[in-house]
């Protein structure tokens, strides 16, 4: 029985990134994916469904990366923490901020492409999407700090979803935008002085 190529695999993922990231997925060409890899169309077909499941291994890393960032504020024991602690989760400040956009840099362009290259894919709402879940784990820290009366001031749903769009699209700037590590910084600096989730609750 003949054993798989499992050289082949890194060598596609890699010419699908590059070709994913200059055209989108609409306008990235199969052929050219795997004339680049060095590989056949039967050989990608032996592997994946079509363009859109290459798509998605290509993504797929930074993908699990962002649903466990989400499910552990999502699923939070609040019994667990004290009224310290609740307060400090508001407090927007660069130590707390900067790992989250080092974190998806560490993908390189494969978060650019999840969010700025997927208009035709699965995955095309993602941002949508994302921020209705971020919504989500945010009323659950709200509702423990007002029950708490550490915030003070009523909040919507919808309040939350606005806020929360603004605040997942300047997550988003840096890597859309392709900038240097120094500027990424400086913007992770601006966004902690603007976002001040403090004042949105009223906590003093």
């Amino acid at each position: 029985m003949s054993q798989r190529d499992t050289s082949i695999d890194p060598r596609l993922l890699s010419s699908a990134r590059e070709e994913f990231l200059k055209n989108g997925f609409l306008k990235a060409d199969l052929k050219t994916i795997c004339d680049n890899a060095g590989v056949t169309t039967g050989a990608v077909y032996k592997r994946y469904k079509g363009k859109e499941a290459l798509f998605s291994a290509v993504v797929a890393d930074v993908l699990e990366a962002l649903d466990e960032f989400l499910a552990k504020r999502s699923a939070m024991d609040f019994a667990g923490l004290s009224d310290n602690e609740i307060r400090a989760s508001w407090k927007m400040s660069y130590d707390s901020m900067i790992p989250m956009f080092r974190m998806l840099r560490s993908y390189g362009d494969d978060f650019k492409i999840l969010i700025d290259r997927s208009a035709g894919t699965k995955f095309e709402s993602f941002s949508h999407d994302y921020v209705i879940k971020m919504s989500y784990a945010y009323e659950q820290f709200y509702k423990e700090a007002y029950k708490r009366g550490i915030a003070k001031r009523k909040v919507t749903r919808d309040e939350f979803h606005i806020l929360l769009t603004s605040f997942w699209s300047s997550i988003c700037e840096p890597f859309v935008h392709d900038m240097p590590e120094k500027q990424m910084e400086e913007h992770c600096r601006v966004m902690c002085r603007f976002f001040d989730w403090a004042a949105v609750i009223g906590m003093e």
